[in-house]
């Protein structure tokens, strides 16, 4: 293994002897954006404990840059950020004064804090709000105090557990734009985790996934996608007319369902399957009223490799119960 994030047959058993995470291996490589999608007890949170120090594996090892996780904690801990699902910024301090304390907590120079703290207040767009008390910010803000706290010592790698759960569509958009400006600006390795299936799909260099604590599928989105067998067309005809024999003889066709006057047809390439079916339709006598091309999507990925949607399984799935993230932002 290569990457700047090794981990090799992690496991982690909580008491009861319940397996949490089961024997995982998987490496994330520097500077890319990776994306840990599962439901809630799928063993995410419980995988990003054990990276970022908070607990230690039942057995296994991992490594951030080169550092392994339980051995060498204190080095990890210098490398790493953090941006926790829970919030916790202090309600009674200004939003610079939060940056100050988090500066120190990491020991960075109070010059170099000052300056550091600018910057990203900057990035975060909370420059205009810095010197007011926390407990006056609405919750997008708040997110993005905790995005820059987790800056502030400059990590080679950010851990992003749930970032934009619970904010609205404008302020997620917000925060997705600030993650992508750090790679772009410090070629930043970001390991996250998120229900948020479409913006993982858009935002991931890779993605990985999570089920009763075992690795069902990891790779580049757009790999996963095509793992599942091709793109469907839907077209619509307006002759009584059954064209299934026809469609499914058309180069290129994977499979055919009709209903009445309409087709889904599975296919290897959307875009150069169409113009194909079409001009079969018309030789045959048909003509073609309505086309539309469906790639598959990652709702759909998650669906193949778990065998329930991810709206389901949250339903169905219990979380972790863990020792609170602020213990490391807080409590170094």
């Amino acid at each position: 293994m290569s990457g700047f994030i090794e981990v090799k047959d992690l496991v982690k058993v909580y008491s009861g002897n319940v397996k949490a995470v089961d024997g995982i291996t998987f490496e994330v490589k520097e500077g890319e954006i990776f994306g840990f999608l599962g439901p809630n007890g799928a063993g995410k949170t419980t995988t990003i404990a054990m990276l970022t120090t908070l607990l230690v594996p039942t057995s296994g090892t991992a490594s951030i840059g080169g550092y392994d996780v339980v051995k060498r904690q204190k080095e990890v801990r210098s490398i790493i950020g953090l941006v926790p699902q829970e919030l916790t910024v202090d309600d009674e301090l200004t939003g610079r004064e939060n940056m100050l304390l988090q500066a120190d907590l990491y020991n960075v120079d109070r010059k170099e804090a000052k300056k550091r703290i600018d910057e990203l207040l900057g990035l975060v767009k909370l420059d205009d709000s810095a010197d007011r008390l926390v407990r006056t910010y609405s919750g997008g803000m708040r997110k993005r105090l905790e995005l820059a706290e987790g800056l502030i010592h400059s990590p080679k790698v950010l851990f992003l557990d749930e970032p934009t759960l619970g904010l609205d569509v404008q302020t997620r958009a917000v925060m997705w734009e600030h993650i992508r400006e750090l790679k772009r600006k410090s070629n930043m390795t970001v390991f996250m985790t998120t229900h948020y299936l479409e913006e993982a799909d858009s935002l991931c260099d890779r993605i990985g996934i999570i089920d009763m604590g075992r690795i069902m599928a990891m790779d580049t989105p757009a790999t996963l996608k095509r793992s599942l067998g091709g793109d469907v067309v839907s077209l619509k005809v307006n002759e009584d007319i059954d064209f299934t024999e026809t469609i499914r003889s058309t180069s290129g066709v994977l499979d055919v369902k009709r209903e009445g006057s309409s087709y889904r047809v599975k296919v290897l390439s959307g875009e150069s399957a169409a113009p194909g079916l079409m001009q079969a339709i018309a030789r045959s006598g048909g003509t073609v009223t309505y086309v539309s091309l469906e790639r598959p999507n990652m709702d759909q990925v998650f669906l193949e490799y778990t065998g329930r949607s991810l709206r389901d399984a949250e339903q169905s799935g219990n979380g972790t119960s863990l020792p609170p993230f602020a213990v490391m932002r807080r409590g170094r």
